[in-house]
């Protein structure tokens, strides 16, 4: 290799490449599980050539021991997936909405092959993941990832430790948040189920004799679908601009 480059030089390719590459791993629309392993880390590698020349300062000495040098590759594959982690996590939000709207129109049961998640899920979670999958790409967040991917040699750079603690509370408040979100973009569904529910529990209150169960199921699910469809542009807007403002987390502008 010492015709094309120095050892110096290979070693500090090898950890920008096992960084990017385990990012590129769990990174929303390049590293679904649906795309084939070698495409993934064949497109990490191809990054690694392109940002080497910029992110190459700040990378120390090669270790003198083969344990050193085991522990600074696993030190980026931990900061590789800390960071890929956190963005794969937020995708979670439409999962749970999804979720939500089902349970509340009684669509639970309706099961579809997921292809961001290689198992089935809810209809209508699948809906939405796919539906979050193409608004990464055509409101260009794709881009931003591919910023916070430059940016992470800033925030954590070779030289620094690994901050355990802060990563388990950001992983944390990650999945709290999208917790709350998918919560917040199901609650036009969930406040209609509310309503409908307690009126046709009155209705069977007053008429007792009235077969409210075959009135009210194909009803809960025609108006909940036609409510969750005139809020769904709503929820893609919110939605983005939550999951841009996480990315900024890694890529300040």
């Amino acid at each position: 290799m010492e015709s094309y480059a120095t050892a110096q030089q290979v070693f500090a390719a090898g950890l920008v490449f096992a960084r990017l590459g385990a990012i590129v791993m769990l990174l929303p629309g390049f590293g679904e599980a649906f795309i084939p392993p070698r495409i993934r880390l064949s497109f990490a590698l191809a990054l690694t050539l392109m940002l080497f020349p910029v992110v190459v300062r700040g990378v120390p000495a090669i270790p003198a021991d083969a344990a050193g040098l085991a522990g600074a590759v696993i030190k980026e594959l931990f900061i590789g997936l800390l960071i890929g982690a956190v963005l794969r996590l937020f995708m979670s939000s439409l999962a749970t909405a999804g979720e939500i709207v089902s349970l509340q129109t009684t669509l639970s049961f309706a099961q579809t092959a997921n292809p961001t998640q290689a198992q089935p899920s809810a209809t209508l979670g699948t809906f939405l993941g796919l539906i979050g999958m193409t608004l990464i790409f055509a409101t260009d967040l794709h881009q931003l990832f591919l910023n916070a991917l430059v940016s992470s040699f800033e925030l954590f750079p070779f030289s620094r430790a690994v901050p355990v603690a802060d990563a388990g509370q950001l992983a944390i408040q990650t999945m709290g948040r999208s917790f709350a979100l998918g919560l917040q973009l199901a609650a036009p569904v969930v406040v209609f189920s509310l309503v409908f529910n307690i009126a046709t529990g009155l209705v069977g209150r007053v008429m007792p004799q009235f077969q409210v169960f075959f009135v009210a199921a194909p009803l809960s699910v025609m108006l909940g679908l036609s409510i969750f469809a005139l809020s769904l542009g709503t929820i893609g807007m919110i939605w983005v601009d939550r999951y841009r403002d996480l990315i900024g987390t890694f890529a300040p502008r």
